[in-house]
């Protein structure tokens, strides 16, 4: 029986290995590196070893340090995760030949998958359905290129070896194929070491379905239903969902028959999932589907696999990693309701999903119950670092139906609080309450379809949330006056009242509020039993105070509200009646605009690091052209030149650290 656990992974998947442990009874160590010392899985688990420095090539991709701290703690089995090492075939024997016990697949299972190329011959000798395209060794850009058009465009270039989106490209024609092969060699190498690429024919409006497999040493392969992971973002998942929507009794068995075709071809064991491309103008029927990948681990939307039917996937990896047989069969395994789960990450949807770095200075999440289900990697005061996944948690809701399961995800929406760091809180909120996702009108390029509408700004700025937070800065402002009042020497001031009392004009106050662009003047004036407010034209009352748990109930003239109020610097934040919204305290007396760039000189827009610079000092540019790509947190993002001109200056060469605001370069006018 396996006594001690070492997780080698982080964040979130971390601490939820660490929730079945407990349970079971087994010790938990784990690993964190520079970044992580203070991290919540390092503070859940029973013991934890430093591993090396922040970036992941030093500690969490770091094999041979992985392997001491195995052995400096005496763990008997070590569970890898998602991402990182967990699909590295080389780690998976290192623990084998440690005599620690690995909870994953064989390392064979994991070579036979690990190449997208290879798995594709596999799948197409066990007879799985195979979109067209080429997996072969010849990576000259002359033979990509002349395979794509016989398959013909538009075409997905994807890493043999990779998953998660990078080095993945969708190209519509030759004419960028060539730099489009560059690039997503270069993200397959940075981010797998391995820079080959396959080629298939791209589907104009596919569905992502999975199959989530499990497999025993003793021979029996059971299903647990499918996942729809149609709603993505950069071939990204954001929201995922079982049982998928559409889905008839014909296609589950034959996708089914598949995935179960697929584990058994490599002697699989353990968890693994089987990922589809489904056309969705044929969804349900028994041959709508193709093989995509395999991935050989748990995987981050496990948990509505798990709340639809009850099955706790990570006790049954630690069980047949034991030795175990499956003591369930297929006809055992039923789908009860529905679930649905987002990503909360650290990244801001209004400029382009740029990652969000940065200290959490307040953190509240709704209880874990029946219907909500949180998995969280981080705790507040703690610092999301730009050197990782910016995913801070999931929200999962579940209910005996989807719309159910829609309306207490949203719920459980509203009761999430973040301040310090820019979400897509918000954008979940409005994806999950979009027509088109309650329709089930699903397909991977939902997101681009609607994003305007997904990212439209809130339709002015209303009276009720300026009284909120109107009212909460009052009530901030009354108690210091009073709590000063009453330490001062003289107490009785006309200085020390909290009553609006100014040596001028007895009697208001007034607040600059602004949201976005937009700024509103509220006058407040101090009433018996609160204030009342002058917006915009309209005469209203307020009064309220905070509850003991810090949340504002409220009394609008007439309708009562309860939000969550939170003071970070000069900025207030509303969390409630839909969504999250942000105001900016504006003092008068300090003039706007200070600090702004001046034009020729291109600022990095995130902390992260340079891979790439692709100009040189005196180059002739042209509006748009790349100047440097910087990554940050599994991503990359491009810096162009905003108009034409001639480089003057580099302040930073390929593989630099750079932090936020820096000036990467800068341009005069030719």
């Amino acid at each position: 029986m396996i006594e001690k656990i070492l997780i080698a992974n982080r964040g979130e998947i971390a601490c939820r290995i660490m929730r079945t442990a407990r349970r079971l009874g087994i010790r938990t160590v784990a690993v964190y590196s520079d970044a992580d010392t203070n991290s919540r899985h390092v503070q859940l688990a029973d013991e934890a070893k430093h591993i090396g420095g922040a970036r992941a090539s030093d500690s969490y991709l770091n094999i041979n340090s992985i392997v001491e701290a195995i052995r400096d703690t005496g763990a008997d089995a070590v569970h890898p995760g998602y991402g990182f090492l967990s699909e590295n075939a080389e780690f998976a024997e290192n623990c084998v030949a440690e005599g620690t016990i690995f909870i994953g697949p064989p390392p064979s299972a994991i070579k036979a998958m690990g190449s997208k190329s290879e798995a594709k011959r596999l799948m197409e000798l066990a007879g799985v359905p195979l979109l067209p395209g080429y997996h072969g060794s010849d990576q000259s850009d002359e033979t990509l290129i002349a395979a794509a058009e016989q398959i013909g465009f538009p075409v997905m270039v994807k890493a043999a070896a990779g998953g998660g989106g990078r080095g993945m490209r969708m190209v519509e024609t030759v004419e960028t194929l060539a730099a489009d092969l560059a690039a997503a060699r270069r993200e397959a190498q940075a981010g797998f070491g391995n820079d080959l690429l396959l080629i298939e024919k791209y589907l104009r409006k596919p569905r992502h379905i999975e199959m989530q497999i499990f497999a025993d040493s003793f021979g029996k392969i059971l299903h647990i239903f499918e996942r729809d992971c149609s709603i993505q973002r950069r071939h990204q998942k954001v929201v995922e969902e079982a049982p998928a929507p559409g889905m008839t009794n014909e296609m589950r068995k034959a996708m089914a028959n598949s995935a179960v075709k697929a584990a058994s071809a490599i002697d699989y064991v353990g968890a693994g999932t089987v990922e589809f491309l489904v056309e969705a103008n044929r969804m349900g029927l028994p041959d709508c589907f193709y093989f995509m990948e395999m991935n050989t681990r748990l995987q981050v939307e496990h948990p509505v696999s798990e709340m639809i039917t009850g099955i706790d996937l990570v006790e049954w990896q630690i069980r047949v990693a034991e030795g175990l047989p499956l003591t369930v069969n297929q006809k055992d395994i039923l789908i009860d309701g529905h679930a649905i789960e987002v990503r909360l990450y650290a990244e801001n949807p209004e400029k382009s999903f740029r990652p969000s770095p940065g200290p959490i200075s307040s953190f509240r999440m709704p209880m874990d119950g029946l219907n909500l289900r949180i998995d969280c990697g981080v705790s507040e005061g703690e610092m999301v670092s730009m050197h990782y996944d910016p995913m801070i948690a999931k929200i999962i809701g579940w209910d005996s139906n989807r719309q159910g399961a829609i309306n207490r995800l949203r719920r459980g929406l509203e009761d999430t609080q973040i301040v310090g760091i820019t979400t897509n809180l918000n954008f979940l909120a409005a994806v999950i309450s979009n027509e088109s996702f309650s329709n089930a009108d699903l397909d991977t390029g939902f997101i681009d379809r609607h994003l305007e509408t997904l990212l439209a700004e809130v339709p002015g700025t209303d009276s009720l949330m300026l009284s909120l937070v109107s009212l909460a800065e009052l009530i901030w402002r009354r108690e210091s006056v009073l709590a000063q009042a009453v330490q001062s020497a003289d107490p009785y001031s006309p200085w020390q009242q909290a009553d609006c009392w100014d040596l001028n004009d007895r009697g208001h106050i007034a607040l600059c509020l602004r949201e976005g662009e937009v700024e509103v003047v509220v006058v407040a004036r101090l009433r018996e039993d609160g204030y009342n407010l002058k917006i915009e034209g309209s005469s209203i009352d307020a009064r309220g105070c905070f509850l003991d748990d810090g949340r504002l109930t409220a009394d609008i003239n007439g309708h009562r509200v309860t939000v969550s109020v939170v003071r970070y610097g000069p900025c207030l934040y509303v969390a409630g009646l839909g969504k999250t919204r942000k105001f900016e305290i504006v003092d008068p007396l300090i003039p706007q605009g200070i600090g702004q760039s001046s034009g020729g000189r291109l600022t990095s827009p995130l902390p992260g690091r340079i891979v790439s610079v692709t100009v040189g000092v005196g180059d002739v540019v042209s509006m748009g052209q790349v100047l440097m790509v910087i990554e940050a947190m599994k991503m990359e993002h491009a810096i162009v030149a905003p108009a034409a001109g001639r480089v003057e200056i580099i302040n930073f060469k390929e593989g630099d650290q750079v932090d936020e605001g820096k000036e990467l370069l800068g341009l005069a006018a030719n």
